[in-house]
């Protein structure tokens, strides 16, 4: 082989080049928005007041729902015009499943899925809709445990039941005849 038709290139014919140095991000940062538009800076205003406002909303349905949430908090994002993600979107999952056989525990729980979903300043739809399941399975663990309590105001009340639907068909009898 000969050397002097080689495709290799030979140490001396690279050219330095300086060494970059680290760069503080919050310069970086301040030196990328001085080449933003008018436009870009208000859209970044936003996307910064937004991703503060998701991040403490989550934040305070983890915080509540200690015990109940499932993971952590998920966020969908948006790349800003300085090509940072920031949250504009998120979510918290929670068990809101019953506690099986166990109506005292499924009251407490649900005490606590609703304090989750209520937990942020302003709910939102979906909190609303998850707070109002809560209290539905509250009502029917209260049903459940008075049951338990007392198991002769089931008998009374089937009993009442039945009494008010022979009044009815009685009244109803009479008011055809």
């Amino acid at each position: 082989m000969d050397v002097k038709n080689s495709h290799s290139t030979t140490l001396s014919t690279i050219k330095p080049r300086a060494v970059a140095r680290p760069v503080s991000p919050v310069l970086l940062a301040k030196t990328q928005e001085a080449a933003l538009s008018e436009q870009d800076i208000e859209q970044l205003r936003q996307l910064k007041a937004r991703d503060q406002v998701v991040r403490s909303h989550e934040a305070a349905h983890l915080a509540a729902g200690s015990g109940i949430v499932l993971g952590g908090a998920n966020f969908s994002f948006q790349r800003g015009p300085d090509g940072v993600q920031y949250a504009i979107g998120g979510e918290v999952n929670i068990d809101t499943s019953k506690v099986s056989g166990d109506p005292h525990a499924t009251l407490q729980k649900a005490q606590k899925i609703q304090a989750a979903a209520l937990a942020p300043m302003q709910p939102s739809s979906q909190d609303l809709n998850v707070a109002a399941r809560a209290a539905q399975m509250a009502v029917e663990a209260r049903a459940e445990i008075s049951k338990q309590l007392n198991p002769n105001s089931l008998a009374m009340s089937q009993n009442a039941t039945t009494d008010n639907q022979e009044t009815k068909r009685g009244n109803t009898l009479d008011i055809k005849a």
